[in-house]
């Protein structure tokens, strides 16, 4: 398995770092890992336990799919037909947690039975909460699109249910190729279309030639900045920023994420001797020019630790330890 570390592309970042001239900048990262070498063959024998070992570590999942037809790079399943290989992994994916359910439900079932009165109540709550997911999976419905609470999240969090994952569907096409049409794409999933071939001869080239080449073809940004924003937009998660003179940086955040989290997230020390977070929209910031304008101009926000943290916002913590 290959792993990468990518940074996130984001021009608020890059301007919020022309503005302050820091001694460093550092972007918002996404990890990613590449899983070759695998045989597989959809349909027949399941996922493989190595794969599914791999993907029950992830967060997301990014599933490529050919749709060009080219002789040097023939399809496992002898012919093109991105719907149907999405269709398909779907399908590998629903019956994987059919079955990892069930033995859930039976090995819980058989606990019951061995368990004394005061034990029982905790065990018929997890028997429920499964018994819900089988119902869910029995439709044919991946456990993404079912509302699950944060303590249920964390008691589902190591059986490496595959439905619940969200997936990002890159389809590769031919140069001047068209969208595949993948028909209605259930909740939790992204797409986006790549020329493939194309796009890595780009990013072979120096900066100044790729820029002619991508508007030549019409592509308004690399495939791989795409790639990257459309997983941090997969995943549920926002960007914060902190500038200062030493650095100026972007932090990632769930959605919905409060400023205690964000304090957190920069440092233990400031969530536990959080007082108050000073917050600005980053494009005002640049608009006045810095921290000490903000000031004077009264633009910056005293919130409390419940306060919900916008994207793209500015944060500076204050905190007492």
């Amino acid at each position: 398995m290959q792993t990468a570390v990518v940074d996130v592309p984001d021009p608020r970042l890059d301007a919020l770092s022309a503005m302050q001239r820091p001694r460093k900048t550092t972007h918002a990262k996404v990890t990613y890992a590449d899983v070759g070498g695998l045989q597989f063959d959809p349909g027949q024998h399941g996922l493989p336990g190595p794969l599914v070992n791999h993907l029950e570590q992830m967060d997301g999942l990014v599933l490529v799919l050919q749709a060009f037809e080219d002789p040097a790079v023939p399809h496992p399943a002898g012919s093109i037909d991105p719907q149907r290989d999405l269709v398909t992994m779907e399908a590998e994916f629903l019956l994987h947690d059919m079955m990892a359910v069930e033995r859930s439900l039976g090995r819980l079932r058989e606990d019951w039975q061995k368990r004394g009165p005061q034990e029982r109540p905790e065990i018929d709550r997890r028997i429920a909460i499964f018994e819900r997911l089988a119902a869910v999976l029995g439709e044919e419905t991946p456990l993404r699109t079912l509302e699950i609470s944060p303590e249920e999240q964390g008691l589902l969090s190591g059986y490496g249910l595959l439905t619940t994952k969200r997936i990002l569907v890159v389809s590769n096409i031919a140069e001047e190729g068209t969208a595949p049409d993948l028909g209605p794409l259930s909740e939790g999933i992204r797409s986006l279309v790549l020329q493939g071939k194309l796009e890595m001869e780009i990013a072979q080239l120096p900066a100044d030639e790729a820029q002619i080449f991508l508007q030549e073809y019409g592509i308004s940004e690399p495939g791989l900045d795409r790639v990257i924003q459309e997983s941090f937009q997969l995943l549920g998660l926002i960007s914060f920023f902190t500038v200062s003179d030493p650095e100026v940086r972007a932090w990632m955040i769930p959605k919905g994420g409060t400023a205690l989290q964000a304090a957190d997230t920069i440092h233990t020390d400031m969530a536990r001797g959080f007082i108050r977070a000073e917050v600005i929209a980053w494009d005002d910031l640049v608009a006045l020019g810095g921290l000490p304008q903000a000031r004077t101009a009264g633009k910056l926000r005293l919130e409390g630790k419940e306060y919900l943290v916008a994207d793209g916002e500015v944060i500076y913590i204050r905190f007492n330890i």
